[in-house]
């Protein structure tokens, strides 16, 4: 009897599909190892970030609320200071100026300078009454049309309640050289009749008393302009009243940042 040959299960061209990791797969192949190769590999999606959104959300509009909180209690502070206190800032005025010398002269070499020595008197009032003013040394320039005629100090002092204090000061300026223009300035204006314009400029640091407490030292500036001054001649003093329709000053706080002052 003739034995029968069977065929192989497995064609002999046939080539077994590759798995997914590159080898060939076991005979026979599941489905997973048939279509696992050409599937991509699994990429987790990113989550959103809601959450975190929302919580910059929320501590920009805590931030915010905290701030207007904060604006409505100094606010509120303020309205019972005011109340309390009334407080209102000195009032300044100049009340003679005395020139004892002014001289511009001018050397060989072309060079002007000027000599020059004004007595000054300014009256200051403090209308609160219940705020002490302290003061330190004021630093007192006067000039004219911008060109510098001296400088002096008023030693510190204190301002008491409802007080008026009469401030001297010594303005002087010894052999200071001028330019051309200033030197020109000063010439003219000394022939004018009204007398010589003069500005006159206070910077000091004051210290606010209510009772026993102190509050931080500001920086004010007193500015005082519209004066005219009549300039005497040679040896000759003169002693120039100032009315009060132009004696009045100016009060500005001089608040320092760094590097700049307001």
């Amino acid at each position: 009897m003739t034995d029968r040959i069977y065929p192989s299960a497995k064609p002999a061209g046939a080539v077994a599909p590759a798995s997914a990791n590159g080898t060939n797969p076991s005979f026979p192949a599941t489905k997973a190892q048939l279509y696992g190769a050409s599937r991509p590999p699994y990429r987790p999606q990113p989550k959103p970030q809601r959450y975190r959104r929302s919580c910059c959300c929320s501590c920009i509009l805590w931030t915010i609320i905290l701030l207007i909180a904060l604006v409505f209690l100094v606010a509120i502070a303020g309205a019972i200071f005011w109340v309390l206190y009334r407080p209102q800032r000195p009032n300044f005025s100049v009340t003679t100026l005395r020139f004892a010398q002014f001289n511009v002269t001018r050397s060989k070499d072309g060079s002007s300078r000027l000599n020059s020595k004004l007595d000054l008197a300014v009256s200051t009032r403090n209308p609160n009454k219940k705020i002490v003013f302290g003061y330190d040394p004021i630093t007192v320039s006067v000039s004219s049309n911008g060109v510098g005629i001296g400088d002096g100090t008023v030693p510190a002092f204190v301002h008491e309640r409802k007080n008026t204090t009469l401030l001297k000061a010594s303005v002087m300026s010894a052999a200071t050289e001028l330019d051309s223009s200033s030197a020109s300035s000063l010439s003219a204006d000394l022939k004018r009749k009204s007398g010589l314009p003069l500005e006159i400029e206070m910077d000091t640091k004051v210290q606010v008393k209510i009772g026993s407490l102190k509050a931080k030292k500001v920086g004010i500036r007193v500015s005082c302009s519209g004066i005219q001054a009549v300039v005497p001649k040679g040896k000759e003093k003169s002693t120039t009243p100032v009315s009060d329709s132009i004696a009045k000053c100016k009060v500005d706080l001089r608040i320092k940042i760094w590097k700049w002052t307001f």
